[in-house]
């Protein structure tokens, strides 16, 4: 039997990306030396979403997607082959502070091969992770973010569900699934 428990509503998680920017803003300013890249797929809504309540605020800041299938440590062991999404980013990151963007930070996995993927647009001066969903207790890799919409203790079993509008859900929300 499959359970969902409801940890983001519409309007909560409005004001968790609300607070998000107003950690940023905190943190980089005006953005003048900080780009965003959104991580493939899902991070890349959660990403936008922030764009444009920065914007809201005045506040530009360089937004790009960032695609990790190639640089993925198991791309080589799945039966089915991945299938890539695209990578769009239309600045260089040297010796730019960078915020990598995703909706779910799991084992770190996709994290450590974002670094590897940003690598081919620049050296960055400095690095750091926002992610609206912690999984705290299952890391594989020494890999915490700078800024979390929400810790979520969960066990390997467990999934969390995010439902964005931009994917056609009715509504944005964010669900822990666990299948008994």
């Amino acid at each position: 039997m499959t359970q969902k428990r409801l940890i983001l509503s519409t309007q909560l998680l409005d004001i968790t990306i609300s607070r998000l920017c107003q950690q940023l803003i905190e943190n980089h300013g005006a953005f003048e030396d900080t780009v965003m890249l959104g991580l493939q797929p899902r991070g890349v809504f959660l990403a936008e979403r922030i764009k444009a309540k920065l914007q809201s605020e005045g506040i530009e800041c360089p937004l790009g997607y960032l695609d990790t299938t190639f640089y993925r440590d198991d791309f080589r062991r799945r039966e089915t082959p991945l299938v890539a999404n695209a990578t769009h980013v239309p600045f260089i990151i040297e010796d730019k502070k960078v915020v990598l963007v995703d909706d779910v930070l799991f084992t770190g996995r996709t994290v450590r091969s974002a670094m590897d993927a940003m690598i081919a647009f620049g050296r960055p001066r400095k690095v750091e992770l926002l992610t609206l969903i912690d999984r705290t207790y299952s890391r594989d890799l020494p890999i915490e973010p700078n800024y979390v919409g929400k810790h979520v203790n969960t066990v390997f079993s467990q999934k969390i569900l995010a439902e964005w509008t931009e994917q056609g859900a009715a509504q944005d929300q964010i669900w822990l699934i666990t299948n008994d």
